[in-house]
């Protein structure tokens, strides 16, 4: 029998050391903001990965692990019968975090001054890898669309590959939270080909893929595809576990495994958390898959309702409709408001919202804010009110 979850539940995550509160009260100093920023779901973890986490706690001693044999065969399962990507084992490594997966993929492939191509506006940590390791940032900017959805400028990315050694690709995309097509990933590969150009293809939002739409991995495009690019993926975001260090790359190409597997076990990352081989098996069995497909269907029906929600009560916001994602970028140009500095002023100090600045992602970004909409539908209708009646009185 199907076991139904309760994602309407709410779970008083304050006074947690969760940084979603902590980190709040240490920016604003207040603790009457609602926090809808940080990545994580206001869900409870689901009870299959805590209930694997207290087994292995159960053997009574935390000593060195070492990789189950299980580990890999689960993420093979799973990336086969979920997105049709066919891997194998050796393909496989264990990494201490996406991000910094991608800072490692930086030091291995790249030199100081070496370009490395982003595409803003984009998940803010593809900055900072790239311009803390004294490379040359270089950015193609993406094209955002009357219909809602931002597009590869292909002029603009040929005229700059050519600079670059390594490309930060962000599949799906974030904070945007939509697909990339098949044949635009296919042309995309072609390009980077054609220039020498490795991507690193981070997918960690696959899994957050929404009813109704299809992740396509960067590497199952093309052998072209496969052969020049790395992919970055994790449970953790899906499964709302982020305490949980569980992340992996996955490289098909021999001659890239090579040099990036030697870097990461050159510097001591070759053996994960010990809680990340259990959890990782835990969210990738049929269980998983279940809590996964409830947990999507409830963010779907959270999404529907904030766009109808502000259509009907805050004119001048709109939003992006994410199809992989619980995160939607507030579309809020309409608002009239002079600056990026005194729209985050207005969520903060009239509608009592605490969200994620979007111009963190890039100054393509400005006019946004990203809210987190994976919590229960009365706390959505709390904020969604909240900013109703901001926005009221802004008027």
């Amino acid at each position: 029998m199907t076991m139904r979850y309760d994602f309407d539940e709410i779970v008083d995550r304050r006074h947690t050391d969760c940084l979603k509160y902590e980190m709040m009260r240490q920016q604003t100093g207040r603790d009457d903001l609602l926090p809808l920023w940080v990545a994580d779901m206001d869900f409870r973890t689901p009870p299959f990965i805590l209930r694997t986490i207290s087994e292995r706690l159960q053997q009574g001693i935390l000593g060195y692990p070492f990789k189950p044999a299980r580990y890999d065969g689960s993420i093979i399962s799973w990336l086969g019968r979920r997105h049709g990507f066919s891997v194998e084992a050796e393909a496989i490594h264990y990494l201490p975090g996406i991000v910094p997966g991608l800072a490692f993929a930086v030091a291995a492939f790249t030199e100081k001054g070496d370009g490395v191509l982003i595409q803003p506006p984009v998940y803010h940590p593809f900055h900072h890898v790239v311009t803390t390791s004294g490379r040359r940032l270089v950015e193609s900017p993406l094209k955002l669309t009357e219909a809602g959805r931002y597009e590869m400028d292909f002029d603009d990315l040929e005229s700059k590959l050519p600079e670059c050694r390594l490309m930060l690709l962000c599949n799906p995309h974030n904070p945007g939270g939509f697909t990339w097509p098949a044949d635009v990933l296919e042309r995309l590969a072609e390009l980077c080909d054609r220039y020498g150009v490795t991507v690193v293809s981070d997918e960690i939002h696959a899994d957050l893929t929404l009813p109704g739409h299809r992740h396509t991995p960067f590497a199952t495009v093309s052998p072209v595809a496969r052969r020049i690019s790395l992919t970055m993926m994790a449970p953790s975001k899906a499964f709302n576990m982020p305490g949980v260090v569980a992340a992996y790359c996955v490289v098909s190409d021999a001659a890239l495994r090579e040099r990036y597997f030697s870097f990461l076990d050159g510097n001591d990352l070759a053996f994960g958390n010990i809680f990340g081989y259990e959890a990782t098996v835990a969210c990738y069995s049929e269980e998983g898959e279940d809590w996964l497909n409830q947990m999507l269907q409830y963010v779907d029906a959270n999404i529907d309702f904030t766009r109808q929600y502000l259509a009907d009560h805050c004119p001048g916001v709109s939003m992006l409709r994410p199809e992989a994602s619980f995160l939607v970028f507030l579309d809020n140009r309409g608002l009239g408001l002079g600056s990026q500095r005194e729209l985050v002023d207005f969520y903060e100090q009239q509608a009592r919202l605490f969200l994620n600045d979007g111009s963190m992602f890039g100054r393509e970004a400005e006019g946004f804010m990203r809210l987190n909409v994976a919590t229960p539908r009365a706390i959505l209708a709390e904020a969604l009110g909240r900013l109703s009646e901001a926005v009221r009185r802004l008027s």
